[in-house]
Formats: C-alpha cells, sequence, structure tokens
C-alpha cells in the first residue's frame, strides 16, 4: 500500500486527480515491482555519463598482461557507472507506469490498460535483465581480483536479448500511441514532458521526455555490442573470459545485424516537428566545400529536407548539427568537376602509400603470419583510419550546390558520378512532391544523427576488417561489348566503369564516345588495378556536345555488379546488365595478386608524348593509344567538313593545354577536347605523331617502302607496301591502319574540306616516316632532304589508295580459350 501512496503523490504532483477503486486489484497494478534504492557508485575516474566505449591503447605497454588487466578493470567499472545511469533512466520510465495502472480502472483513466501495456510493453523485464546484470558485476569487482571472470554475465545478458526484440518491434507502437495522448490529453502530455532521472554521479535531477527515455533501450543495445569490442581489447589471449566473451560478441553482432536488416524503417523514421515524421531516403559521408576549407559530413535526405551533420570519427562516432535546408523551393547546380593542387595531389599518394602499408601490417597479423603486441595493432588501426579519413575528405572532386530559396547555399562533393546522380536524381524527386515547408525541431533534428548513427558507418576499411570479406585484390579485368534497346542513335555516348576500395568507390575508367549507332558497339577492355573492391559500377553517360545548350554529363542508366572473387578467378564471365532501358554486354576476369603500394605520380610515368608508342600502349592496355582515338574521333565528329582540317594549325595555346591535359587527366583531356577549335584537336595529334623518338613507321623500313615505290606495277608496288606492313611491330601497324580509315574518311568530303589524299599525304608523311641516321649497311640506301620528301609523301599516298588494307585493331586481343570462357550469361 505504500508503494500505491507513492504512485498517487506522483500523479498528484501534476494535478492528475485519482479515483480509489474498491475493486482495483493492487496485485496487479504492483507486480514486477522494483525496489527504488539505488547501487551505490563505484569510484572511477570515468563520468557515468560516457559512453562504456572508452579507449585505453595509448596506456598499454606491448606484451604486458598485468596492464591490460588494469585497463581491462578500469573498463569494467566504466561499465558499471553507464549502467546505473541506464537503471535509473529505465525506472524513471516505468515510475508512470505504476501510477497510470493505478488510474486505468477508474472512471477517469489517463491511459486504457492497452495503451499502458503498449506505452511500457518489455520495460520492466528490462529492467530487472540489467539489474541482475549490474547487482552481478558490482559484487565481482568488489572482491578486487583482475582475473574475476565476467564473461558469463554477459552471456546471460545476450541470451536474453529476445526481450530487446519485443521491444524493438513494438518501439513504433508506443512513440504513436504516446504522441496520440499528448495531444488528446493535457494531463498526459504534462506528464509525458516532464519526466525526472535522478544522476548520482551529480546528486540532482534531470528532466526528459517519455519519448527520449523510450529511446534509452534502442540506443542501449546497439552499445552493448561496442562494450564487448572494448573489453574483449582489453582481455589478455589467456584469459578464461575471452571464449565467452568472443561468443556474446557474435551473438550480439548477429542479433544488431538481424535487427537492422528487418526493421529498416524503424531506424530512419525521425520527427521533424510535433506530428510530423519523415523518412530517411539516403544518407552519405560527403564533403562540404567552405572557403576553401573541405569538411567531412554526414549528410541525410529525408522526405521533407536535408540535414547535415558534423562528423568526429573514432570508435564511437560523434555527431553535431551543423545546417538543413528544406526541399520546397531547392536549386541544385552541379559544377565540373575540378582538380587538386600539385602539393594535395602529391600528399594524397603519399597517404595511400601509408594506408597500403598499415593494411598489409594488419592482415599478416589476421592470417598469423606475423606476431605483434596488442598495442602495435592498436596503434596500426588508429593510423589507417586518420589515413582514410584524410582520403576521404580531400579525394572528392565533383561538386554539387545547393541553394535554398532563403538565399542559403551549400557546396558537397562527392568522389563518382554514380553517387552525384544518385543524390540529385532523389532530391529531384523529392523536390516535387514536397509541397509544405516544415519549420522542424532542431532538438529533434540533432537526436536524429545521434538515432541514425548507430546503424550508419562511413565506408572505411577500419570498418569492415573484422567481417573477414577483404574483397578483389590484383587486376580487374573489364570488356565493355556493346549496347542494345536503344530507342535512338546514340550521340556522344560513353560507358563509365566506377569500383570501390572497401567500399568508398571512385572514377576508374571510361570507354570511347561513340556517335550516330543505334547498336553502339565499344569492344574496349581495360585493366583496372583494385584493392578491396566489392563492386563495379556501369554507367550510360551522354556527354555535352559542342552545339548542345548543355554543360554536364547525362546519366541514361546506371546499375552496380557484384564482384565475386571466386566466380571471376581466372577466368572471363560475360554478363548483360540493364542501365535503365539499355541492356549492356561486358566481361568481367580477375587476376589476383600482390599489390604494390601506390607510387607517386611523376610526369614521366604518365608522359605520352614524345615517349615511344609501345609503352604508351601497354600503359594504356590497347593497340591504339587514347591519343590517337579520342582525337580521330573528334575530328571526325565535327571536322570533316572543316576547310583545311590538319593543314590549318590550332591556337598555340589550345594544342598545349591538350598536350598537358593527356598527359596528366585523360577526363580532363576528353572535356576539353569537346571546348576547343577542331584545329586545335587536329593540331595535337600532328604534334603528336611528329614528336614520337621513333616515327610510325620505323626508320629501319625506309629503305623497304623506298624501294617498293619503285616499282612501275601498281599490283606489284602494292604487294611490297603490304609486306612492309605486316612485318610491323603490333602498336605500329594497327595505329597505322586506324590513321589511314581516318584520313580515308577526311578525303571523302574533298569537295568541302579541300583536303585530297595528296594534301593529307603531304602533311602526315614526314611525321609517320623517316629515313634512319645512317645508312642501312653497305647497300644502304642514301638520299638528300628532297628525294626524303618525295618518298615520305609517297608512302603514305600510296597506302591511302591501297584497296586491300586490313582493318585495325584497337584492343589487344585474347587467348581462344578465353574467348570460349565469356559465354553469354545475365547476372
Amino acid at each position: 500500500m505504500e508503494m500505491f501512496n507513492e504512485a498517487v503523490e506522483y500523479l498528484l504532483e501534476y494535478g492528475i486527480p485519482v479515483v480509489e477503486d474498491d475493486h482495483l486489484d493492487l496485485e496487479d497494478v504492483f507486480d514486477g515491482e522494483c525496489d527504488n534504492d539505488f547501487l551505490s557508485a563505484v569510484d572511477s575516474p570515468f563520468s557515468p555519463a560516457r559512453s562504456e566505449s572508452a579507449d585505453f591503447s595509448d596506456g598499454l605497454s606491448e606484451g604486458d598482461p598485468e596492464k591490460m588487466l588494469e585497463r581491462r578493470t578500469l573498463v569494467l567499472k566504466s561499465i558499471l557507472c553507464s549502467q546505473q545511469l541506464y537503471l535509473s533512466e529505465l525506472e524513471a520510465l516505468l515510475m508512470p507506469m505504476k501510477a497510470l495502472k493505478a488510474t486505468a480502472c477508474t472512471s477517469q483513466p489517463v491511459l486504457t490498460n492497452e495503451q499502458i501495456q503498449t506505452v511500457f510493453f518489455q520495460a520492466p523485464e528490462l529492467l530487472a535483465l540489467h539489474k541482475e546484470f549490474l547487482e552481478g558485476l558490482r559484487e565481482r569487482l568488489q572482491q578486487g581480483d583482475p582475473h574475476q571472470g565476467v564473461g558469463d554475465l554477459f552471456q546471460k545478458v545476450v541470451s536474453q536479448l529476445g526481450v530487446y526484440r519485443g521491444f524493438i518491434d513494438n518501439y513504433e507502437s508506443a512513440i504513436a500511441t504516446v504522441r496520440k495522448c499528448t495531444q488528446t490529453d493535457d494531463r498526459f502530455k504534462t506528464l509525458a514532458e516532464n519526466m525526472m532521472v535522478f544522476k548520482e554521479s551529480s546528486n540532482c535531477r534531470t528532466t526528459y521526455t517519455l519519448e527520449a527515455l523510450l529511446y534509452k533501450p534502442l540506443d542501449r543495445v546497439t552499445k552493448i555490442t561496442l562494450v564487448l569490442h572494448d573489453l574483449l581489447k582489453h582481455t589478455p589471449e589467456d584469459h578464461p573470459d575471452r571464449p565467452l566473451l568472443q561468443e556474446s560478441l557474435r551473438i550480439s553482432s548477429s542479433f544488431l545485424s538481424g535487427v537492422n536488416e528487418e526493421v529498416p524503417h524503424k531506424k530512419s523514421a525521425v520527427t521533424i516537428s510535433k506530428g510530423t515524421i519523415c523518412q530517411l531516403v539516403k544518407d552519405g559521408f560527403l564533403v562540404e566545400l567552405s572557403d576553401g576549407s573541405r569538411s567531412l559530413r554526414h549528410v541525410f535526405l529525408f522526405t521533407d529536407l536535408i540535414l547535415c551533420a558534423k562528423f568526429k570519427a573514432g570508435r564511437q562516432p560523434q555527431y553535431r548539427f551543423a545546417w538543413y535546408l528544406p526541399l520546397p523551393g531547392l536549386t541544385l547546380v552541379p559544377g565540373p568537376e575540378s582538380q587538386l593542387p600539385p602539393d594535395t595531389q602529391c600528399r594524397m599518394n603519399q597517404m595511400k602509400q601509408k594506408a597500403f602499408r598499415l593494411r598489409q601490417e594488419i592482415q599478416l597479423q589476421r592470417k598469423g603470419s606475423r606476431v605483434l603486441s596488442t598495442r602495435t595493432i592498436d596503434r596500426a588501426r588508429k593510423k589507417l583510419l586518420d589515413c582514410e579519413l584524410w582520403i576521404l575528405s580531400h579525394s572528392p572532386c565533383l561538386p554539387l550546390e545547393l541553394h535554398s530559396h532563403c538565399g542559403k547555399s551549400h557546396t558537397l562533393l562527392l568522389s563518382s558520378l554514380y553517387e552525384l546522380t544518385e543524390w540529385r536524381d532523389n532530391v529531384e524527386r523529392l523536390r516535387r512532391e514536397s509541397w509544405e515547408r516544415v519549420s522542424p525541431d532542431l532538438l529533434n533534428l540533432t537526436n536524429s544523427c545521434f538515432k541514425l548513427r548507430t546503424t550508419h558507418h562511413p565506408p572505411l576499411y577500419s570498418t569492415l576488417e573484422d567481417s573477414g570479406d577483404l574483397g578483389l585484390c590484383g587486376t580487374l579485368c573489364v570488356v565493355i561489348h556493346k549496347a542494345t534497346q536503344l530507342q535512338q542513335p546514340a550521340i556522344d555516348l560513353a560507358i563509365f566503369l566506377e569500383v570501390d576500395s572497401f567500399g568508398y568507390f571512385e572514377n576508374k575508367a571510361q570507354t570511347r564516345v561513340l556517335v550516330g549507332a543505334l547498336t553502339p558497339s565499344w569492344e574496349e577492355e581495360f585493366s583496372l588495378q583494385v584493392d578491396g573492391a566489392h563492386d563495379l559500377r556501369l554507367l550510360c553517360v551522354q556527354q555535352p556536345g559542342r552545339e548542345d545548350n548543355w554543360t554536364e554529363d547525362r546519366v541514361l542508366g546506371k546499375n552496380t555488379v557484384q564482384l565475386d572473387a571466386k566466380a571471376l578467378l581466372n577466368k572471363w564471365k560475360r554478363s548483360v546488365v540493364s542501365l535503365n532501358q539499355i541492356e549492356l554486354s561486358f566481361s568481367l576476369k580477375y587476376v589476383e595478386h600482390s599489390l604494390q603500394p601506390p607510387g607517386i605520380p611523376s610526369t614521366q610515368s604518365s608522359e605520352v608524348f614524345n615517349i615511344h608508342i609501345e609503352l604508351v600502349a601497354e600503359r594504356e592496355g590497347i593497340l591504339v593509344p587514347h591519343i590517337v582515338r579520342y582525337c580521330v574521333e573528334e575530328v571526325e565528329r565535327r571536322g570533316l567538313e572543316e576547310v583545311g582540317i590538319y593543314r590549318i594549325s590550332g591556337v598555340a595555346t589550345e594544342v598545349q593545354a591538350l598536350r598537358t591535359a593527356f598527359s596528366t587527366n585523360l577526363r580532363d583531356a576528353l572535356v576539353r577536347l569537346k571546348a576547343v577549335d577542331v584545329n586545335a584537336v587536329s593540331g595535337t595529334l600532328k604534334l603528336y605523331l611528329r614528336e614520337l623518338p621513333e616515327p610510325l613507321l620505323p626508320p629501319q623500313y625506309f629503305q623497304a617502302l623506298a624501294s617498293a615505290l619503285a616499282f612501275d606495277d601498281p599490283l606489284e608496288k602494292q604487294h611490297r607496301l603490304l609486306l612492309v606492313l605486316q612485318n610491323l611491330p603490333s602498336v605500329n601497324r594497327n595505329t597505322f591502319l586506324f590513321l589511314l580509315e581516318h584520313l580515308r574518311r577526311v578525303s571523302q568530303n574533298q569537295e568541302v574540306n579541300k583536303m585530297t589524299p595528296q594534301n593529307l599525304a603531304t602533311v602526315f608523311g614526314p611525321s609517320l616516316l623517316r629515313p634512319p641516321k645512317e645508312p642501312l649497311g653497305e647497300s644502304g640506301l642514301c638520299v638528300d632532304i628532297s628525294q626524303e620528301i618525295v618518298v615520305q609523301v609517297q608512302v603514305v599516298l600510296n597506302y591511302l589508295q591501297c584497296i586491300n588494307l586490313p582493318a585495325p585493331q584497337i584492343k589487344l586481343q585474347r587467348h581462344s580459350a578465353e574467348l570460349e570462357e565469356m559465354t553469354e550469361q545475365k547476372p
């Protein structure tokens, strides 16, 4: 009866009358009663308000079990303090339940018995579970034995996680009931907005809302896994607790993963204002650019607004509200890709090298091939996390500007075109559907960051290493075959490839741009160096032409292909994937090998001009270098009817800009090709051929070519020229044939562009063929300058007039056995 009077007094404090009923069954009301006497706090340097996830790695001594046990004791004391606070929160949550039950059977109930059961479902069971755990933990800590086991206590907790499952499944209904009753009953509203929690550490009471206290168990179930991680970290290998804690961690992690997969709507719905709930549509870790400085942000896209939170990484990520923009009236402006300054690019490569070495060190420890102390491994992981966060913050170069109707603007940077398209499409769709402007509660928005961080983590290797799946490490070979199901002929169409590195995507390659084909066929092969790759993204992109009134790439379709190392290892697999309405056929093969640390790129490592053509082609994995192919394609796209094409020089500054771009950034070069005058494109091609250390037709063949010209019989002359052509190195031969096909197409428009085969031969002859510096042997051919020019021009002219030239090959030939393995198969 004493407890009943306490409950009545509790309600009377809020002006809620309680009418006693003779038929009230007090045993039903106080079934499962809990004592109000809080446990005494254990002396500890840790505040109870702090999370149990504490990092003591800096204080550990290498290979010192006693030091580990000392830190383990401190972790356990921190857990004990946090558990005391959690119990006080649960007791505060349950206090009104007893009083509300007392009024439910009266003539003026605040809540019905059914509503009480919904709001407080499983809360008494949670209190009993954690009270028993706390008592057991306190008793063992008081014994003062650092070797004392606690693994059985944690096993008992995780074995009863079904109690949490019931609470989680009911959580949405509980919150809906609280909000409904708050709107309809002022007595309950007063009660629900003034819940008092007693904190022993400060000997004071703190005001909470009922909704905030109902969320506490959801937060606690995620902390169980973090607590077990910390405790295992500071438990020596030979401690009897270790297998018990490992099994408890496995059960806890499995439970949490199952909850996240099965009830995603419960973790993504947040309240932005009273009576307004919005759903999380997309979130991600993006970089905000402000006044030239970069900051890593966690951006959440809800059905009504975009929320940006400041993010601080660590064992427990921390969030702070940064800004929000309502979707109605929001304008998106994608910008051109920016380039990192040279010093930043240099440091980027240094950080990638460092991260590579740290991953190798951690992998060797995981495989047991190197025995390192716990402290050394912890330091390696901390350094790796710092490297990854720096790379994550400085790599993105694709800007997306957000402009609101109220004049606020923010610029976000993304690392891949796929992600940029995802954000832009989702925002545009939701913006069209959002007509009302909602004034959000900033406190609720900030709390939503805290709620959502329990299930969203940045794509870092450090957060994935415990999964055991390191993805593909080696070379991923990709062949892009053709696209079908186009509604109209392709205009400026290309395929972009993006591969992740431990979940973090970046642009890797793109095909050449095709024009005017209803079934575009690329047949291009790419060799991508991958490290920790799990997915390949394919995008069908229409790029803007010179005459178009739009400037950014248009993504016509995109899709993600999961990479299965076992299915692709040393074997080609051909597949078809849908990119919106477009069907794209491609082939994949994976070659596993130990990667070398990424090197710091220099001008020589990526230079194209004044480098032997075989080296350039080998580096690009093709038979016709990119610069030749892309310049030819651009001239054919808009220069076939240009008067004096290849004869009139382009602007020197534009040619120099293209030269630099091809040697540093191929994507930038392709963008510049479309922007400059077409004569600058043709001039760049001529400059490349002219600066080859060895001409496309090597000097040792000069004499044979000159001798072939001496035959009067046209058929014999053609036969001799074809023999020389067959003996050329593969890259030289196919590049020359590719160029001849192009020059023939140019000459077919000679009535407009005034470029006859003779004119073209005169322009290209001196660049494509030069005599050797010394005569070839005693019978070598010595020619003066006038004879040299004649030979150069006549050789090119006669090749242009040949009627039986073979078709050029652009990609490398694969072995016939591999071709047989590339069978048609849809994923």
